[in-house]
């Protein structure tokens, strides 16, 4: 099984990935385990003395003028995980969650948190044992980290709580613990603190979501290039030398991906054959330009997430001089901000995609397509409701892109009176990309169809692979009217899991 090394200078995306969604193993290393060492014999000095230090020796929040002491310091710890393990509603996915405490992990080896070695040892055991804390739904306000989801990560280290096991099957964690021969932490000063503080939860869904719309940018350069081969558009639109005079980096790439696409197509150029017309909808010939925005976008969002994976983000933090420093920087607005703005791209991608669908199925627009690529227009309904569909999808997409980082409520007596919603914001963006998911797959299972309708004109190499491809995985042709929703099932799966771009780079090589 694949290990992933945990030092002191933060991590990747690939390896949050490796552990989220493909189990990894989780190792310290020697440099951590000694920056863990350190730091907490300067935590552990300034316990000793009788200045109170903030999350050391004081309460929390707005709490934190009450001088603790010594004798109650680790019930004050154990308390701070209790009371803020608070979270309602559903539990949330478990690659969420892994994610969550392995960056978690990734901060408290920086040396910065005070936090010992047993301490994070513990928390790469539970990951290597497959146990899952139970983290729900609604809790976060992302500030001062996402409080709520990992105090209910803490909880479970200290054998409280419930957790799901590598079974699946939810129990208290302390008999989970107890099954692998875990030993539950016994927090001390600062411990419990150290491991709620950060934006661990937004951040985990950052990475995934940008990982997922990776695969989603090029399956719907794909769709597009469907799309439009169905509807005998052209592809001159494409040229390198158009976009080169318009130098977005995504549109260029965009543009690279369709016209590789439809290479050989003998479906393309026909749109001054029977009905002229001099220049195709925005929906296909704006293509480049809407996907490339959106892609364009995921590099931003890409670099915010390899600059807060480099993050140590705790409150306070113990510095290299020896200093144990409060500050700012679990505020969650740098993360917040680009998980919206992905939602809004997503939103809009999924609109351009649905109206070339509806083009396709408009007897009126689709240049001589059967009505909703019906096999017997008016006994039969063809697609339509599967428009219908993808219509109620976009918009859901839309509501889902208005931003939760524009909000704030304040909490914590007005200490904590600006958050920034970055769990919300995560939570939404989620939904957002399972749904455009299912948005291209329903362009490509009716642009697949238009494609074939199209007798006597062969379509380019690649999307011919791509059809051909959905066919074998069970994605089912013409013909007539049939219990549609299995069909979509079928696409939406052979979208999600790759295999529509799997069969296209066969043909064409990596797409951008």
């Amino acid at each position: 099984m694949h290990t992933v090394v945990v030092g002191t200078s933060g991590t990747t995306a690939s390896d949050v990935l490796a552990v989220a969604r493909g189990g990894a193993r989780v190792e310290l290393s020697e440099e951590a385990v000694a920056a863990l060492a350190a730091a907490r014999e300067i935590v552990d000095a300034l316990a000793a003395k009788p200045d109170p230090v903030y999350g050391v020796s004081t309460g929390f929040g707005a709490l934190a003028t009450r001088h603790i002491s010594p004798e109650l310091r680790a019930q004050l710890q154990r308390n701070i995980v209790r009371s803020h393990a608070a979270g309602m509603g559903p539990a949330v996915e478990r690659e969420v969650v892994r994610a969550l405490m392995f960056l978690r992990l990734k901060t408290v080896c920086s040396g910065h948190t005070g936090v010992r070695p047993e301490v994070a040892q513990t928390m790469a055991d539970l990951l290597n044992a497959g146990i899952t804390p139970v983290v729900h739904e609604y809790g976060s306000l992302g500030c001062s980290g996402d409080l709520a989801p990992l105090s209910h990560c803490a909880l479970a280290l200290m054998g409280e709580g419930d957790a799901e096991g590598p079974d699946g099957v939810v129990r208290p964690a302390a008999e989970l613990l107890a099954a692998h021969g875990i030993q539950p932490v016994e927090l001390r000063e600062k411990e419990g603190l150290a491991l709620l503080n950060g934006t661990d939860g937004m951040l985990g869904m950052l990475v995934m979501a940008l990982a997922d719309l990776d695969t989603l940018y090029r399956s719907a350069d794909v769709t597009a290039a469907l799309s439009l081969e169905a509807l005998l558009g052209t592809d001159k639109v494409l040229a390198p030398e158009l976009h080169a005079i318009r130098p977005h980096p995504g549109q260029t790439a965009s543009a690279a991906n369709m016209l590789a696409v439809l290479k050989g197509s003998g479906l393309t150029g026909h749109h001054q054959d029977d009905a002229p017309r001099v220049q195709d909808a925005y929906s296909v010939r704006c293509a480049p330009q809407v996907a490339g925005a959106g892609r364009d976008t995921m590099a931003h969002a890409r670099l915010v997430a390899d600059r807060e994976l480099a993050s140590a983000v705790d409150n306070p933090v113990v510095l290299p001089d020896g200093r144990v420093e409060s500050n700012g920087n679990f505020h969650g607005a740098p993360v917040a901000y680009v998980l919206d703005f992905l939602a809004i791209a997503a939103a809009d991608l999924g609109s351009i995609a649905e109206r070339r669908t509806d083009r396709l199925l408009d007897k009126n627009r689709s240049h001589g397509l059967p009505p909703f690529l019906a096999d017997d227009a008016g006994v039969d309904s063809g697609l339509m409701i599967a428009q219908y569909t993808q219509a109620a999808l976009v918009s859901e997409l839309k509501r889902l892109a208005v931003p939760a980082s524009a909000d704030s409520i304040p909490s914590s007596a007005m200490q904590e009176d600006h958050v920034s919603m970055g769990w919300s914001a995560a939570r939404k963006l989620r939904t957002a990309v399972d749904n455009l998911t299912r948005v291209i797959a329903i362009e490509f299972y009716a642009a697949a169809r238009a494609v074939e309708l199209r007798e006597g004109l062969t379509p380019a190499p690649a999307t011919r692979a791509a059809i051909d491809a959905a066919r074998e995985a069970g994605v089912e042709g013409a013909g007539p009217d049939r219990f549609l929703a299995p069909d979509l099932a079928a696409a939406d799966a052979f979208v999600r899991d790759g295999r529509l771009l799997a069969a296209v780079e066969k043909v064409t090589g990596p797409l951008q």
